[in-house]
């Protein structure tokens, strides 16, 4: 695999398929084979004989609904796969009937356009040959955004749902999956922060990716997420001194939320700033990709945005420790910022009321900053709340010890205080780390969206012994 894309996407050739129209299908059974394809225009609505065909069988045996479409090589016989209710090859023919009416005839020949990896191009061509078609690489629209397909490595399906669920990345944008991996689960470390739960979490995970049968299978892709927050959140266990609460069972390597909750706070807004500036790094690379170097210096999500968060903290360093130099400095990088900020707003604004305009949005992106920076009090916030009930469980169940009765109440409420902790923690932070990510992270680092690529592809089948 290239190098370059373990951060962008795979390069995409604007192809066109061209076939004998005497061998349209032949040429279509391979392109679905193949799989390699996206095939763009506009779609026809299903018609004809085929469908109607299809929609008897369905009426008629609606056991057979959920049968996946497939494609045979054989000579097609619609009255006799009605016959046999073979409903997955009739659903089949019917979008092969679709890709066909989208085709476009030049002379003798039908021509398809769509997408295809560039790397595929030379085998698509070679599967393509025995059906006398081919493929030919077309020059790219520049109002034409190609799909995004990123190459598959052995932990990026774990963490990529992370990104897709807040949308597709564009196929001029770096592909943001290991910053919001890292990101995800050191801010979730910091909210769930306890030795017992984290191993309990990790523990999950390897449970997860062991399964092979019942319901912890279809989470299996998922387990290095899994494993990586639970050991995330063992490691600020050590360092808070938290195992299933403050139990005594680790030594504080750092702090105990519960006794020092300002330093947690503003070591939460110090872990804001940090990624919110990360962030605002690949705001600037895909700014410069999608627009040039003038977006990427004077946008709010680039070099503009970057340059206003670094003065602004530097400023506010030197405000708390009395540094003086740190604040001049500090407000002098947070003022030309702002002022970079304001110039591309006026240009992207224009005239007289592009200027008025300009201004409340400036004022806007200050406040917004200011909001996003102090999003991140949550991640002190819920790490307290997590060793509250860690505590509150803890002492409850050591209030509970004495004697038989006592241990076994005690050891109940210990259990399942825990459990019920864990449980509603892990949704809890959960929940609020991929909030930040989306509000206060993505936010700089998308401008936009793209589309996935999707390439046509059914099974086929070389024969229909299968009816």
């Amino acid at each position: 695999m290239p190098s370059s894309e373990l951060f962008l996407p795979v390069q995409m050739s604007r192809v066109a398929v061209v076939a004998p129209q005497s061998r349209l299908r032949d040429a279509l059974l391979l392109v679905a084979e193949a799989g390699s394809v996206e095939l763009v225009g506009t779609l026809p609505p299903a018609a004809g004989e085929t469908l109607e065909a299809l929609r008897r069988v369905e009426t008629a045996h609606p056991e057979t609904t959920r049968e996946p479409a497939r494609l045979t090589t054989s000579p097609v016989d619609v009255a006799g796969l009605e016959r046999a209710g073979a409903r997955g090859l009739l659903a089949g023919e019917v979008e092969l009937q679709r890709r066909v009416e989208m085709a476009r005839s030049q002379g003798s020949f039908s021509v398809l356009v769509g997408w295809a990896p560039k790397e595929r191009l030379s085998d698509l061509g070679d599967q393509l040959a025995p059906a006398g078609g081919g493929v030919v690489e077309l020059r790219r629209p520049s109002w034409v955004d190609p799909p995004t397909l990123f190459a598959t490595t052995p932990v990026r399906p774990s963490f990529r749902p992370l990104v897709t669920t807040y949308g597709v990345v564009p196929y001029t944008d770096v592909d943001p999956t290991p910053f919001a991996a890292i990101s995800f689960v050191i801010m979730f470390g910091i909210m769930f922060g306890d030795v017992g739960h984290g191993i309990l979490l990790a523990g999950l995970g390897l449970a997860v990716c062991r399964a092979r049968t019942g319901r912890l299978r279809q989470f299996r892709p998922f387990w290095p997420f899994l494993v990586a927050a639970g050991a995330t959140a063992a490691v600020f266990g050590l360092l808070y001194g938290e195992a299933f609460g403050p139990t005594g069972l680790v030594p504080t390597l750092w702090i105990a939320p519960l006794d020092e909750p300002g330093r947690l706070l503003v070591f939460a807004v110090g872990v804001g700033v940090v990624l919110l500036a990360i962030s605002h790094v690949y705001g600037i690379v895909n700014r410069w990709r999608e627009s040039g170097p003038g977006a990427a210096l004077l946008s709010q999500t680039g070099g503009a945005g970057l340059i206003m968060l670094l003065g602004a903290a530097l400023a506010a360093i030197g405000w708390s420790t009395g540094l003086q130099a740190a604040l001049v400095a500090g407000g002098v990088v947070a003022i030309t910022g702002t002022l970079l900020l304001a110039m591309g707003f006026v240009l992207a604004a224009g005239g007289g009321i592009g200027i008025l305009q300009a201004a409340i949005e400036l004022v806007d992106a200050i406040v917004r900053l200011g909001s996003n920076v102090l999003s991140f009090t949550r991640l002190a916030a819920f790490g307290l709340m997590h060793a509250a009930l860690g505590a509150v469980v803890f002492v409850a169940a050591r209030s509970l010890w004495g004697g038989v009765v006592g241990v076994v109440f005690a050891t109940a409420v210990f259990v399942f205080g825990n459990a019920i902790a864990f449980s509603l923690e892990l949704l809890v932070t959960a929940v609020q780390a991929l909030r930040l990510e989306f509000y206060e992270l993505f936010s700089r680092v998308f401008e936009g969206e793209g589309h996935p690529f999707q390439p046509w592809t059914l099974p086929v089948t070389p024969t229909k012994e299968e009816l």
